[in-house]
This record gives C-alpha cells, structure tokens and sequence, in this order.
C-alpha cells in the first residue's frame, strides 16, 4: 500500500505534494532507531500516571483532541490537499470523520471492562477485567493521514495505553500537525510522532507492547513476524483487490455510479477501491455502457478543486506502475490529465484481462479495474474469491435472496449490498481475511479488546 517517499543523496527524507512534484512539503534526517527507542521509554513512563488518572481524565483528553483537531479542520484539510493530493471534497470529509472518531473513543473510556461471574461452588466472587499492555506502536499509511492514526490511536490511548506512532513518509507533515495539536491536551509522552523510513518502523515494532500497522501484504508479513516472535498481539491491515458483483436485476445506473467512483475516487488510492468489477450474464453490456459514461464523468484535475474526483497518483512511481499494469490491455479511459508535473492519470476500465494478469492477482493501489463476466452469482462469489486479498465485496442487486446468498459465501471481512465498495463506518470492526488482513479486527469496541489483555480473578472470602 505504501511508496517510498524521495529521499536527498544525504539521506534526508522528502516529502513532496503530487500535483507540484517541486514543492517540498517537508524536508527532514530521519531521527534513527535510537530516537525511536527513547520515544517508547518516555511513553512507558508516563504509562502509568495516564491510567490512573481514570476514564473521566482520559475522555477529557481525547475530547480535547476532537475539538483542537475540528478548530483546525480548514488547515488540515488543505494540508492533506497538499501533501498527499486527496480532493478537498475527501479531505474534508476525513478531517470530519477524524473528529468523530476522538470523540466516539473519548465516550469508550468509561466502557466496561469486565464482568462478574457466578462461581461454580461455594462462595467467592469471579471476574474478568481488560487491562493495557502499555505503549501501543503503530504504523500507519498515507492516504487516510488524519482518519488512520486516529482510529488507532484513540482507542489505545482511551483503554489505557501510551502511544508512539510511525507515520509513512509521504504523509510526514499531516502527522506532525496532528501530533501538535494532541500535544495541547495530553501529557508529555502520551502521545509521540516519530517521522522516518523503514528502519524507525522496525525500530518501533521491535520495542512497543501491542502493534497495529497498516500498509502493504509483504511489509504486514514481516511486521506480524517480529512481533508474534516477541510475543506481542499485533494487527496488520494490508489492502485488498476488491470485487463489485452486479446481478442483471441490479439499478445499472445507480450500481455504475457507485462502482466508477470505488474505481476513480482518490485516485483508486485506498484499500478498499473497487479492483475487480464482475457482471453476471446479461448485467455485462448495459453495465458496460453505463461504466464508459459514468468514468468519464469523474472530474480528474487539481485536488484543491472541490469537483476534483480523481487528484494525483502518490508518486511518480506509483503513477508509472499503472501504467505498465494496464499496457497492451483494451481500457476505457476517464476524463483528460492536466498537463504539467503533476502524477496523474486517468481512471480506466479494463476488458479481456487474461487469468494470471497483474490486475487480477494484485493491489495496483491507482484508479484502475477488470470487467470480468460471470454465468451467474456462483460464478461470480467464485471470481471475487479467486484472489489472495479478502478485504471487501460490494453486491447489486434487487433480490434479497441474491444478496443473502453472497453475504453467505463470500470470502471478505466486509461485505456491501448496494453500495461501493469504498466506506467505512468507524464504529464497527474493520479488515479482511486472507492476505488482506492478519489479526483483529480494527474500530469499534473491537478495538478496545485489542489493545487490552483480559485478566481473570478469583476472590474468596
């Protein structure tokens, strides 16, 4: 999911804005592991004065947070403009959604914790209770700069824990705005942004107490293997190649709207775009059509423009990997690429995919998917499965017999019915199955279990 940023001859590492490749947003020396290591020391110690403060100190807190970060929202809506090119209309909405995620976990700090159990025999009292394990080091993306950390690092800190977070390069500058503005309200070392590379991300995996990433399947990989070998719960989070199944009964229109902007949205720059678009038996050529307009329709442009769609790919890199994946393909193009430096391209609808193609084996993470044909809805539950990622599959159609059937077999972590696969609902568990994701689930209450160990007590009298 994650590219590398530029890095200088010196090593410096570089942040620029993908519609201005010239602008640097942010130019720093990574601080190295020692940094890293120093950070997660100053979290543990102020570990327990955080807990003992008690939930009404800590919903103060992230309230505080919620409420510096809304005062912001202009600023911080601009600056993920600028840094990692979201289309305003996106980037406000996150900065939205940011808030009332602090604000949904400030509530969660006075959630239960435990219960009272009747013993077996005899007298006596039972109980479980969840404690934190302590520093939580989290390593997030770019493309959420703002929604990410606070979904991780909200709950975490509502149960209990400190946190020190590891944002990916690209999104350096979104990161240490919001860490300044936590500042205002936490203690010292409750909450720490350490900017880098790779090796303050395995600096950070290899000393924290609980470990929450989101990024690529092949860096997850290596990050649930560092910690699992230490012994540390760890959620990994690691994209997906996601299906939109579209039976003939299906609103065409409404399905190809809500299809072409999974596909071009943000540049297709989030792990739960639309990959894969499967249209059962006659659903194929009036789907077709009605995806040809509807991409077309999407404003591709300067993010800064509130009907900018579709803004720039990440990087130079990223926009030339689209490239090579859709090369000798027949596709259906979106709207015209300004000109300039920027990283852009247009969406596109790929037709005759043959099997083991990259479009139909990996996340190309850009606004690019497969028109796949299908006999009927097994076949088509049979195509979405195909594949290594299970993060999310969308359904339409008019049946709700149709719609139980794929809620029944599809092999995803989340499934839509009549709506694009893109969406999240903060308030309930997120992630996927397969190689899409290793672990618990995100968001919700099942993020205080995660970020919590339950602990089983046995009075007598």
């Amino acid at each position: 999911m994650t590219t590398p940023a530029a890095t200088t001859p010196e090593g410096r590492l570089v942040s620029r804005n993908p519609t201005t490749p010239t602008d640097v947003v942010v130019e720093l020396t990574p601080p190295g592991e020692a940094a890293v290591r120093a950070a997660v020391a100053r979290a543990r110690g102020a570990q327990p004065g955080w807990l003992a403060g008690g939930a009404a100190a800590r919903a103060a807190a992230l309230t505080r947070v919620a409420e510096a970060v809304e005062s912001a929202a202009d600023e911080l809506a601009a600056l993920a403009v600028r840094e990692v090119g979201k289309p305003l209309s996106e980037a406000r909405a996150e900065v939205a959604r940011t808030v009332m995620i602090w604000r949904y976990y400030a509530q969660l700090s006075y959630d239960a914790v435990g219960a009272v159990h009747e013993p077996a025999a005899g007298t006596g009292l039972l109980m479980t209770r969840r404690r934190p394990y302590g520093v939580a080091g989290l390593v997030t993306p770019w493309n959420f700069p703002f929604a990410i950390p606070g979904w991780k690092a909200a709950p975490a800190l509502a149960a209990g824990n400190t946190v020190v977070l590891k944002p990916a390069p690209e999104a350096t500058a979104c990161a240490l705005r919001l860490a300044e503005l936590a500042a205002r309200s936490l203690p010292d070392g409750v909450l720490t942004v350490v900017p880098g590379g790779a090796a303050e991300g395995t600096a950070l995996v290899s000393a924290a107490d609980v470990v929450s990433f989101t990024g690529s399947s092949a860096v997850a990989t290596a990050v649930v293997a560092t910690a699992t070998a230490r012994g540390l719960p760890v959620q990994a989070e690691a994209g997906g190649l996601n299906a939109a199944v579209v039976l003939p009964d299906a609103d065409i229109g409404a399905a190809a709207g809500h299809i072409a902007a999974a596909i071009g949205g943000y540049a297709g720059q989030k792990c739960t775009a639309t990959g894969r678009v499967i249209a059962v038996g006659s659903a194929l050529e009036p789907l077709r059509e009605a995806l040809t307009e509807a991409l077309r329709d999407l404003r591709v442009g300067d993010p800064a423009d509130p009907a900018t769609v579709c803004g720039p790919l990440i990087s130079a890199r990223a926009r030339d990997r689209l490239r090579d994946a859709a090369r000798g393909l027949p596709t259906v193009s979106g709207g015209p690429v300004p000109t300039g430096g920027g990283w852009f391209a247009p969406p596109l609808l790929a037709h005759d995919v043959p099997p083991g193609h990259e479009l139909l084996t990996e996340e190309v993470f850009g606004p690019v998917a497969a028109l796949l044909p299908a006999d009927d809805l097994a076949d088509a539950v049979r195509i979405a499965n195909s594949v290594r990622y299970g993060l999310v599959t969308s359904v339409h159609t008019a049946d709700l017999g149709a719609a139980l059937h794929g809620l029944d077999r599809l092999d995803t972590g989340m499934i839509r019915i009549n709506a694009p696969t893109t969406g999240v609902d903060f308030h309930l568990p997120f992630g996927g199955t397969k190689a899409s994701g290793q672990g618990p689930r995100e968001q919700g209450r099942a993020a205080l279990e995660f970020y919590t160990s339950s602990r089983t007590y046995t009075l007598q009298p």
